[in-house]
């Protein structure tokens, strides 16, 4: 006995899905001073690194809690020993609520250098 194929055309003819799942190429990671670009909070430019500045980060990426006070410092308008973060004031007001997020998440008290930027 012949059995009837019941299936449309378009039904029968379907390609077996592949179990393998490709993953899309990883982006390089990007490091400065062995620090991963995520462990600054300014990067004006992704890929030139001479304008990432404020590490806060290990290469663990704990938060580094002398980095974090040290990058508060030197957003502040006093400086560290009159040395100031030069960026734009959009790109010091977002790295000011980055670290001030951090502060916040670790239960401290925000600096009163952040709180004025943000």
């Amino acid at each position: 006995m012949v059995r009837k194929n019941t299936l449309s055309g378009s039904e029968q003819r379907k390609p077996a899905k592949s179990k393998l799942k490709t993953k899309a190429p990883a982006e390089p990671k990007l490091f400065k001073n062995s620090l991963p670009i995520d462990a600054y909070a300014i990067r004006e430019d992704e890929y030139d690194t001479s304008t990432w500045q404020l590490p806060h980060h290990t290469t663990s990426k704990a938060v580094d809690f002398a980095l974090l006070d040290h990058a508060t410092l030197l957003l502040s308008r006093w400086g560290d020993q009159g040395v100031r973060c030069h960026a734009d004031p959009e790109l010091i007001i977002l790295a000011a609520r980055h670290l001030a997020d951090h502060y916040r998440a670790a239960g401290r008290q925000i600096p009163v250098a952040l709180c004025v930027l943000i």
